[in-house]
Protein backbone atom coordinates (compact mmCIF):
# COMPACT_ATOMS: atom_id res chain seq x y z
CA UNK A 1 0.00 0.00 0.00
CA UNK A 2 1.60 2.91 -1.38
CA UNK A 3 0.54 6.74 0.08
CA UNK A 4 -0.24 9.05 -2.51
CA UNK A 5 -1.10 12.42 -1.83
CA UNK A 6 -1.66 14.39 1.47
CA UNK A 7 -3.76 17.66 1.40
CA UNK A 8 -3.11 20.04 4.65
CA UNK A 9 -6.09 22.23 4.87
CA UNK A 10 -5.21 25.53 6.99
CA UNK A 11 -1.31 24.64 5.20
CA UNK A 12 0.48 28.13 5.31
CA UNK A 13 -0.67 28.78 8.86
CA UNK A 14 1.10 28.42 11.78
CA UNK A 15 0.49 24.52 12.54
CA UNK A 16 0.09 23.85 9.32
CA UNK A 17 2.91 25.71 7.99
CA UNK A 18 5.30 23.50 10.15
CA UNK A 19 3.15 20.45 10.24
CA UNK A 20 3.80 20.65 6.61
CA UNK A 21 7.79 21.25 6.99
CA UNK A 22 7.99 17.83 9.10
CA UNK A 23 5.83 15.80 6.35
CA UNK A 24 8.13 17.23 3.26
CA UNK A 25 11.18 16.34 5.13
CA UNK A 26 10.05 12.75 5.74
CA UNK A 27 9.25 12.70 2.04
CA UNK A 28 5.57 12.67 2.08
CA UNK A 29 4.13 14.35 -1.14
CA UNK A 30 1.90 17.41 0.17
CA UNK A 31 -0.49 19.84 -0.94
CA UNK A 32 -1.09 23.16 0.86
CA UNK A 33 -4.41 24.81 0.75
CA UNK A 34 -5.03 27.78 2.38
CA UNK A 35 -7.70 30.97 1.66
CA UNK A 36 -4.98 33.74 3.48
CA UNK A 37 -7.27 35.27 5.92
CA UNK A 38 -4.72 34.89 8.68
CA UNK A 39 -1.36 34.54 6.90
CA UNK A 40 0.96 36.11 5.01
CA UNK A 41 1.67 33.77 1.72
CA UNK A 42 5.28 34.90 0.11
CA UNK A 43 6.95 34.92 3.50
CA UNK A 44 5.81 31.36 4.51
CA UNK A 45 6.32 29.90 1.38
CA UNK A 46 9.63 31.10 0.77
CA UNK A 47 10.74 29.94 4.53
CA UNK A 48 9.04 26.57 3.49
CA UNK A 49 11.57 26.83 0.02
CA UNK A 50 14.43 27.12 2.14
CA UNK A 51 13.84 24.83 5.18
CA UNK A 52 12.73 21.43 2.80
CA UNK A 53 14.90 22.65 -0.33
CA UNK A 54 11.34 22.27 -2.29
CA UNK A 55 8.50 24.10 -3.81
CA UNK A 56 6.18 22.50 -2.27
CA UNK A 57 2.87 22.97 -3.99
CA UNK A 58 0.30 25.56 -3.04
CA UNK A 59 -3.82 26.33 -4.15
CA UNK A 60 -5.17 29.14 -2.66
CA UNK A 61 -9.34 28.90 -2.08
CA UNK A 62 -11.68 28.18 0.73
CA UNK A 63 -12.66 24.74 1.52
CA UNK A 64 -16.28 26.11 1.74
CA UNK A 65 -16.11 26.41 -1.98
CA UNK A 66 -17.49 22.69 -3.40
CA UNK A 67 -17.11 22.94 -7.41
CA UNK A 68 -13.24 24.35 -6.14
CA UNK A 69 -12.90 21.66 -3.91
CA UNK A 70 -14.31 18.65 -6.24
CA UNK A 71 -11.69 19.95 -8.76
CA UNK A 72 -8.93 20.24 -6.86
CA UNK A 73 -9.68 16.35 -5.20
CA UNK A 74 -10.04 15.29 -8.93
CA UNK A 75 -7.06 16.45 -10.28
CA UNK A 76 -4.64 15.72 -7.24
CA UNK A 77 -6.05 12.42 -6.66
CA UNK A 78 -5.63 13.08 -2.48
CA UNK A 79 -5.64 9.83 -0.55
CA UNK A 80 -4.84 11.67 3.00
CA UNK A 81 -6.36 14.73 4.62
CA UNK A 82 -4.78 16.62 7.38
CA UNK A 83 -7.29 19.02 8.51
CA UNK A 84 -6.26 22.79 10.22
CA UNK A 85 -8.89 25.35 8.68
CA UNK A 86 -10.67 26.61 11.03
CA UNK A 87 -11.22 30.42 13.01
CA UNK A 88 -9.84 29.81 16.57
CA UNK A 89 -10.17 32.81 18.33
CA UNK A 90 -12.51 32.33 21.45
CA UNK A 91 -13.33 35.76 22.00
CA UNK A 92 -13.95 36.33 18.71
CA UNK A 93 -16.68 33.27 18.80
CA UNK A 94 -18.31 34.73 21.51
CA UNK A 95 -19.02 38.18 19.73
CA UNK A 96 -19.74 36.48 16.31
CA UNK A 97 -20.99 32.92 16.73
CA UNK A 98 -22.40 32.60 13.38
CA UNK A 99 -19.30 33.63 11.92
CA UNK A 100 -17.23 30.48 13.46
CA UNK A 101 -20.22 28.63 13.05
CA UNK A 102 -20.43 29.38 9.14
CA UNK A 103 -16.70 28.94 8.90
CA UNK A 104 -15.76 25.69 11.35
CA UNK A 105 -18.76 23.24 10.65
CA UNK A 106 -19.30 24.31 7.22
CA UNK A 107 -15.97 24.33 6.26
CA UNK A 108 -16.24 20.53 7.83
CA UNK A 109 -19.16 19.43 6.32
CA UNK A 110 -18.02 20.63 2.52
CA UNK A 111 -14.65 18.98 3.10
CA UNK A 112 -16.64 15.81 3.92
CA UNK A 113 -18.88 15.38 1.47
CA UNK A 114 -16.02 16.06 -1.03
CA UNK A 115 -13.34 13.17 0.49
CA UNK A 116 -16.75 10.92 0.50
CA UNK A 117 -17.35 11.31 -3.17
CA UNK A 118 -13.56 11.02 -3.78
CA UNK A 119 -13.14 8.02 -1.60
CA UNK A 120 -10.88 9.48 0.66
CA UNK A 121 -11.40 7.82 3.60
CA UNK A 122 -8.24 9.12 5.60
CA UNK A 123 -8.52 12.13 7.89
CA UNK A 124 -6.09 13.81 10.33
CA UNK A 125 -8.05 16.27 12.75
CA UNK A 126 -7.30 19.45 14.70
CA UNK A 127 -9.55 19.65 17.90
CA UNK A 128 -9.06 20.88 20.95
CA UNK A 129 -9.12 20.95 24.73
CA UNK A 130 -12.13 22.90 24.68
CA UNK A 131 -14.25 20.45 24.14
CA UNK A 132 -13.75 18.53 28.09
CA UNK A 133 -16.05 19.86 30.60
CA UNK A 134 -13.84 22.05 33.17
CA UNK A 135 -16.39 22.50 35.43
CA UNK A 136 -17.20 18.30 35.92
CA UNK A 137 -13.86 16.84 35.07
CA UNK A 138 -11.13 16.94 37.31
CA UNK A 139 -7.27 17.99 35.45
CA UNK A 140 -5.56 16.41 33.87
CA UNK A 141 -8.71 15.24 31.86
CA UNK A 142 -8.31 11.64 29.85
CA UNK A 143 -9.92 10.92 26.25
CA UNK A 144 -12.79 9.43 28.17
CA UNK A 145 -13.53 12.58 30.17
CA UNK A 146 -16.75 14.33 29.93
CA UNK A 147 -17.38 16.65 27.30
CA UNK A 148 -18.93 19.98 26.86
CA UNK A 149 -17.49 23.54 25.91
CA UNK A 150 -17.86 27.26 27.42
CA UNK A 151 -18.07 29.23 24.05
CA UNK A 152 -18.47 29.09 20.44
CA UNK A 153 -15.47 27.88 19.08
CA UNK A 154 -15.00 25.14 21.46
CA UNK A 155 -18.90 23.84 20.56
CA UNK A 156 -17.64 24.22 16.71
CA UNK A 157 -14.88 22.26 17.68
CA UNK A 158 -17.22 19.78 19.95
CA UNK A 159 -19.26 19.26 16.53
CA UNK A 160 -16.77 19.06 14.21
CA UNK A 161 -15.67 15.89 16.12
CA UNK A 162 -19.20 14.42 16.13
CA UNK A 163 -19.39 14.99 12.32
CA UNK A 164 -16.16 13.09 11.91
CA UNK A 165 -17.07 9.93 14.76
CA UNK A 166 -20.55 9.55 12.49
CA UNK A 167 -18.32 9.39 9.37
CA UNK A 168 -16.08 7.02 10.80
CA UNK A 169 -19.13 4.92 12.19
CA UNK A 170 -21.34 4.96 9.00
CA UNK A 171 -18.83 6.43 6.07
CA UNK A 172 -15.68 4.02 6.77
CA UNK A 173 -13.55 6.79 7.49
CA UNK A 174 -10.28 6.78 9.17
CA UNK A 175 -10.26 9.61 11.80
CA UNK A 176 -7.49 10.73 14.28
CA UNK A 177 -8.37 14.08 16.23
CA UNK A 178 -5.33 15.46 18.49
CA UNK A 179 -6.76 17.69 21.15
CA UNK A 180 -4.23 20.02 22.65
CA UNK A 181 -3.98 23.86 23.58
CA UNK A 182 -1.89 26.54 23.10
CA UNK A 183 1.20 26.05 20.49
CA UNK A 184 3.69 28.46 21.43
CA UNK A 185 7.43 29.03 19.85
CA UNK A 186 8.59 29.05 16.60
CA UNK A 187 11.12 26.47 13.91
CA UNK A 188 14.45 26.77 15.48
CA UNK A 189 16.15 28.09 12.20
CA UNK A 190 14.26 31.40 12.91
CA UNK A 191 12.87 31.34 9.96
CA UNK A 192 9.20 29.91 10.16
CA UNK A 193 6.74 30.94 13.23
CA UNK A 194 3.61 32.67 14.04
CA UNK A 195 2.81 35.87 12.37
CA UNK A 196 -0.97 36.35 12.34
CA UNK A 197 -2.66 39.64 10.61
CA UNK A 198 -3.29 41.71 12.40
CA UNK A 199 -3.11 42.29 16.56
CA UNK A 200 -2.55 38.63 17.62
CA UNK A 201 -5.21 36.75 19.87
CA UNK A 202 -2.67 34.19 21.38
CA UNK A 203 -0.70 35.13 24.33
CA UNK A 204 3.16 34.75 23.85
CA UNK A 205 2.89 36.73 19.90
CA UNK A 206 0.99 39.71 22.24
CA UNK A 207 3.40 39.23 25.12
CA UNK A 208 6.42 39.61 22.68
CA UNK A 209 5.00 42.27 20.65
CA UNK A 210 4.26 44.46 23.88
CA UNK A 211 8.17 43.67 24.58
CA UNK A 212 9.00 45.28 20.96
CA UNK A 213 6.75 48.11 22.20
CA UNK A 214 4.56 47.59 19.19
CA UNK A 215 1.76 47.40 21.77
CA UNK A 216 1.54 49.36 24.42
CA UNK A 217 0.93 46.77 27.32
CA UNK A 218 -1.14 43.48 27.58
CA UNK A 219 -4.17 42.73 29.74
CA UNK A 220 -3.42 39.80 32.69
CA UNK A 221 -7.05 38.52 33.04
CA UNK A 222 -6.89 38.11 36.76
CA UNK A 223 -9.50 37.66 39.07
CA UNK A 224 -10.71 34.81 41.66
CA UNK A 225 -9.18 31.99 39.66
CA UNK A 226 -8.87 28.97 42.05
CA UNK A 227 -4.60 28.62 40.97
CA UNK A 228 -1.67 29.93 43.20
CA UNK A 229 -1.49 32.79 41.81
CA UNK A 230 -4.98 33.67 41.08
CA UNK A 231 -4.48 33.78 36.84
CA UNK A 232 -5.69 30.84 34.33
CA UNK A 233 -3.40 27.65 33.75
CA UNK A 234 -2.80 26.22 30.43
CA UNK A 235 -0.92 23.87 28.78
CA UNK A 236 2.14 25.41 26.50
CA UNK A 237 3.60 22.87 23.37
CA UNK A 238 6.16 23.86 21.52
CA UNK A 239 5.18 23.88 17.94
CA UNK A 240 7.19 21.47 16.40
CA UNK A 241 6.81 19.04 18.97
CA UNK A 242 3.02 19.91 17.90
CA UNK A 243 3.82 18.99 14.44
CA UNK A 244 5.44 15.89 15.29
CA UNK A 245 2.18 14.77 17.05
CA UNK A 246 0.70 15.28 13.36
CA UNK A 247 3.52 13.23 11.60
CA UNK A 248 3.21 10.34 14.46
CA UNK A 249 -0.55 10.50 14.31
CA UNK A 250 -0.41 9.42 10.26
CA UNK A 251 2.14 6.88 10.79
CA UNK A 252 0.43 5.52 13.37
CA UNK A 253 -3.09 5.01 10.87
CA UNK A 254 -0.81 4.69 7.91
CA UNK A 255 0.53 1.34 9.81
CA UNK A 256 -2.97 0.62 10.96
CA UNK A 257 -4.00 0.18 7.19
CA UNK A 258 -1.09 -1.58 6.24
CA UNK A 259 -1.68 -4.44 8.65
CA UNK A 260 -5.59 -4.52 7.58
CA UNK A 261 -4.91 -4.35 3.84
CA UNK A 262 -2.22 -7.21 4.42
CA UNK A 263 -4.42 -9.57 7.00
CA UNK A 264 -6.45 -12.62 5.54
CA UNK A 265 -8.41 -11.84 9.26
CA UNK A 266 -10.36 -9.57 9.63
CA UNK A 267 -9.30 -6.76 12.27
CA UNK A 268 -12.08 -4.66 13.90
CA UNK A 269 -10.08 -1.86 15.58
CA UNK A 270 -11.31 1.74 16.36
CA UNK A 271 -11.72 3.74 12.86
CA UNK A 272 -11.76 7.21 15.63
CA UNK A 273 -9.59 7.61 17.77
CA UNK A 274 -8.67 10.54 20.08
CA UNK A 275 -5.12 12.00 21.54
CA UNK A 276 -4.60 14.33 24.22
CA UNK A 277 -1.39 16.25 22.80
CA UNK A 278 0.07 17.93 26.34
CA UNK A 279 3.65 18.53 27.99
CA UNK A 280 2.38 17.40 31.79
CA UNK A 281 4.58 21.21 32.28
CA UNK A 282 1.30 23.32 32.98
CA UNK A 283 1.99 27.08 33.94
CA UNK A 284 -0.12 29.80 34.70
CA UNK A 285 -0.42 33.24 32.80
CA UNK A 286 1.39 35.09 35.14
CA UNK A 287 3.93 32.32 35.08
CA UNK A 288 4.42 32.53 31.15
CA UNK A 289 4.76 36.40 31.53
CA UNK A 290 7.42 35.96 34.17
CA UNK A 291 9.45 33.46 31.28
CA UNK A 292 8.65 35.51 28.51
CA UNK A 293 10.14 38.70 31.11
CA UNK A 294 13.45 36.26 31.40
CA UNK A 295 14.07 35.46 27.74
CA UNK A 296 13.46 39.12 26.42
CA UNK A 297 16.05 40.34 29.23
CA UNK A 298 12.96 43.67 30.55
CA UNK A 299 10.07 43.89 32.10
CA UNK A 300 6.77 43.99 29.84
CA UNK A 301 4.00 46.59 30.28
CA UNK A 302 0.37 44.60 31.78
CA UNK A 303 -2.20 45.60 33.15
CA UNK A 304 -5.09 43.74 35.28
CA UNK A 305 -8.04 43.09 34.13
CA UNK A 306 -11.60 41.37 35.00
CA UNK A 307 -12.50 37.83 34.06
CA UNK A 308 -13.93 37.06 31.22
CA UNK A 309 -17.08 34.77 30.48
CA UNK A 310 -15.76 32.26 28.74
CA UNK A 311 -12.57 31.65 30.45
CA UNK A 312 -11.90 28.02 32.74
CA UNK A 313 -9.55 28.16 35.72
CA UNK A 314 -7.40 25.57 34.24
CA UNK A 315 -7.19 23.34 31.45
CA UNK A 316 -4.57 20.69 31.46
CA UNK A 317 -4.81 17.16 30.05
CA UNK A 318 -3.48 13.70 30.60
CA UNK A 319 -0.86 12.55 27.41
CA UNK A 320 -0.15 9.23 28.43
CA UNK A 321 -2.12 7.60 25.46
CA UNK A 322 -0.59 9.51 22.72
CA UNK A 323 3.19 7.92 24.35
CA UNK A 324 1.76 4.96 24.62
CA UNK A 325 -0.19 4.30 21.09
CA UNK A 326 1.72 7.09 18.66
CA UNK A 327 4.96 6.53 20.40
CA UNK A 328 4.86 10.73 21.08
CA UNK A 329 5.95 12.59 23.56
CA UNK A 330 7.22 16.48 23.85
CA UNK A 331 10.96 16.92 23.77
CA UNK A 332 11.11 21.12 24.48
CA UNK A 333 10.94 22.87 27.24
CA UNK A 334 8.34 25.99 27.35
CA UNK A 335 11.67 28.00 27.99
CA UNK A 336 13.01 26.61 24.42
CA UNK A 337 9.50 27.60 23.02
CA UNK A 338 9.16 30.98 24.14
CA UNK A 339 13.22 31.27 23.26
CA UNK A 340 12.74 30.21 19.28
CA UNK A 341 9.50 32.73 19.60
CA UNK A 342 11.36 35.52 20.37
CA UNK A 343 14.39 34.20 17.60
CA UNK A 344 12.04 34.22 14.68
CA UNK A 345 9.99 37.59 16.07
CA UNK A 346 13.69 38.98 15.91
CA UNK A 347 14.60 37.90 12.77
CA UNK A 348 10.96 38.53 10.94
CA UNK A 349 11.20 41.97 11.65
CA UNK A 350 14.65 42.17 10.43
CA UNK A 351 14.18 40.83 7.29
CA UNK A 352 11.29 43.29 6.90
CA UNK A 353 12.65 46.51 7.53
Amino acid sequence: MEPKKILITGGLWYIGSHTAVLFSQAGYDIVLLDNLSNTHKDEVLSSLKILTNKDIPFVEGDVRDYDFLDQLFEKEQFDWVIHFAAKKAVGESCSDPFLYYDNNISWTITLLEIMDKHNVKNLIFSSSATVYDAEKNIPPFTETDRLNTTNPYGTTKLVMEFLLKDMAQHRNFEVICLRYFNPIGAHHSGLLGENPKGIPTNLLPFILRVAKKEIEKITVFWDDYPTPDWTCIRDYIHIEDLAQAHLQSYEYLYHKKEIKANSEEEITTPSFEVFNIWTWNWKSVKEMLSIAETVVGEPINFEIGERRDWDVASSVANPIKAKQVLGWEPKKTIVEAVEDAWNFYNNHKEENK
